[in-house]
C-alpha cells in the first residue's frame, strides 16, 4: 500500500488537472512520508529543490529556449516559409513540401513542438488556402511538420533526458540529426506521392524567377548561419552545449535588435516567455527528484528489473514492449510527463539490457513525437487546428498518412541503432 498509494494518487492529480510537478512534488511527499516517515520527508523536501535546480548543465535549457524566442520575435518563421515557398513551391505539393522545410528549419532553432506547430499554422496554413489546398491536409501537414522540432538539435526532450539519465547532452543531441533528417524526408516523399496521385489535395504553384528565389534568402541566412556553427561547434567538442545555447541566444538578440530591427515590445515578450516556460520546467524536475527520492526508498526500480532481467526472452522483445508502452502512453499523457514518469524506471533497463543511452534516448523521443500527433490527445494538431480554425476533427484526416512514416522511421531506428549512434560516435569528446 506503501507503493501503490501515492502512484495512484499522482494518477488522480494528473487527471483532475494539476500541473505534472505539483502531482510529482505532492505524490513523492506522501511516499516518502509513508514510506520513511516525516523526518525524512522534510529533509529531503528541504534540500531537494536547491540541489536539484543549482545545476550548472540545467542553464542549457534556458538558453536554447531564449534563443528560440528572439528568434521567433525577428519573425524569421515568415521569411523561412516564403523562401522554401519560392525555392519548392512550383513542385507537386509544393507549399506543403515547403512548410516541412521552413519546420525543419524552425526546429533548429526552436526546441519546442507545440510552438513550431502553432507559429506555422498561422504562417503557412493561409497561404496553402490561396492556392487552393484541401484545409485538412495542410493543417495535418503542419500539425506534423512541427514535431520535427522533438527531435532536431536543440531538443528539450533530449536535454532532459540527458539530465535525468546523466547522458551526456552533447553527444544526444548531434544523434539527433540523422534521425530527424530523415524524419523530414520520408514527409517530403510522402507529400510529393500524395500530391502527383491526388493533384486536388494540393494543387501546384507558378515557379518564381531564379532572381527573386535569391533574394528571399536575404532574410533567412544570418540565422541559418548562427544554427550551424552551433552545431558545428558542440558536434567538434569546441563548446558545451550550455556554452552554445548562451552564446546562440546572445547572437541571436543582436540578430534580432540589429538585422530584423525587433522592438521592445517583442523582445520584453521573449524574455518573459522564457521565464515562464523555464519555470514550469524547473518545478517539474524538482518534482521528479522529489517523486525518484520515493522511488528509490520502496525499491521499485531495483525489483523490476530484476524481474525484467529473469524473463525467458530476447532483450529486444522486451524493448519493444516499452516502445508499445510509450507509444500507449503518448495518446493521452504530455510528453514532459512521460519523460519524468517512466525514465527512472525505462533507463535502468534498457542500461541492464545492455542497450546504448543515446540510442534508447532518440527511441523514447521518437515515440515522444508520435504521440504529439497521435488521438485521442495529439496536442500539435489541436493546437494547429485551433491556430488555422479548422476542426480538430478535419485536421486529424490529414495526419495519417504522415503518421504512417513516423512509424516505419521508428522501426528503422529500432532495428538499425547506427542511424543515431554513428554521428555522435565520431565527435571529438
Amino acid at each position: 500500500m506503501t507503493v501503490v498509494l501515492p502512484v495512484i494518487g499522482l494518477l488522480v492529480l494528473i487527471l483532475i488537472g494539476i500541473p505534472i510537478g505539483f502531482s510529482l512534488l505532492i505524490a513523492g511527499g506522501l511516499g516518502l512520508f509513508l514510506n520513511s516517515g516525516m523526518e525524512a520527508m522534510n529533509g529531503i523536501l528541504q534540500t531537494t529543490p536547491h540541489a536539484s535546480a543549482a545545476s550548472f548543465v540545467l542553464t542549457t535549457i534556458p538558453m536554447f529556449i531564449l534563443l528560440a524566442e528572439f528568434t521567433t520575435s525577428s519573425g524569421i518563421t515568415t521569411k523561412a516559409f516564403k523562401a522554401c515557398h519560392r525555392w519548392v513551391g512550383h513542385l507537386p505539393g509544393g507549399l506543403a513540401i515547403a512548410t516541412v522545410l521552413a519546420s525543419a528549419g524552425l526546429a533548429a532553432i526552436s526546441g519546442s513542438s507545440t510552438a513550431s506547430a502553432a507559429t506555422m499554422a498561422k504562417t503557412a496554413v493561409p497561404e496553402m488556402r490561396k492556392y487552393k489546398y484541401k484545409d485538412s491536409f495542410s493543417v495535418g501537414i503542419v500539425s506534423v511538420a512541427g514535431t520535427l522540432a522533438i527531435m532536431i538539435p536543440p531538443s528539450i526532450i533530449l536535454i532532459i533526458y540527458g539530465i535525468l539519465t546523466e547522458v551526456p547532452i552533447a553527444p544526444l543531441l548531434i544523434a539527433g540529426i540523422v534521425p530527424g533528417v530523415l524524419t523530414a524526408l520520408g514527409f517530403i516523399l510522402s507529400i510529393y506521392i500524395t500530391a502527383k496521385r491526388q493533384p486536388e489535395m494540393a494543387p501546384k504553384a507558378e515557379p518564381f524567377p531564379i532572381k527573386e528565389k535569391v533574394q528571399s534568402l536575404k532574410g533567412i541566412w544570418p540565422m541559418m548561419i548562427l544554427i550551424f556553427l552551433i552545431v558545428v561547434a558542440i558536434y567538434t567538442g569546441a563548446v558545451t552545449p550550455t556554452e552554445a545555447g548562451a552564446v546562440g541566444a546572445f547572437f541571436s538578440f543582436l540578430i534580432a535588435v540589429f538585422l530584423f530591427s525587433t522592438k521592445f515590445p517583442q523582445i520584453k515578450h521573449a524574455l518573459n516567455q522564457t521565464m515562464k516556460t523555464t519555470c514550469m520546467i524547473f518545478v517539474i524536475i524538482i518534482g521528479a527528484m522529489v517523486f525518484g527520492y520515493f522511488l528509490t526508498a520502496t525499491q521499485v526500480t531495483q525489483q523490476l528489473i530484476s524481474f525484467v532481467g529473469e524473463l525467458p526472452v530476447h532483450p529486444y522483445v522486451i524493448m519493444g514492449i516499452i516502445v508499445l508502452i510509450y507509444l500507449l502512453l503518448g495518446t493521452f499523457m504530455d510528453q514532459l510527463a512521460i519523460l519524468f514518469l517512466t525514465i527512472p524506471l525505462t533507463f535502468p533497463i534498457a542500461q541492464s539490457l545492455g542497450f546504448d543511452p543515446i540510442w534508447f534516448g532518440i527511441i523514447v523521443t521518437k515515440t515522444a513525437e508520435i504521440g504529439l500527433i497521435t488521438p485521442p490527445l495529439g496536442m500539435n494538431v489541436y493546437i494547429a487546428s485551433s491556430a488555422a480554425k479548422v476542426p480538430v476533427t478535419e485536421a486529424f484526416k490529414g495526419v495519417w498518412k504522415l503518421l504512417v512514416v513516423e512509424f516505419i522511421i521508428l522501426i528503422l531506428l529500432f532495428f538499425f541503432p547506427l542511424l543515431s549512434t554513428w554521428l555522435p560516435s565520431q565527435m571529438n569528446m
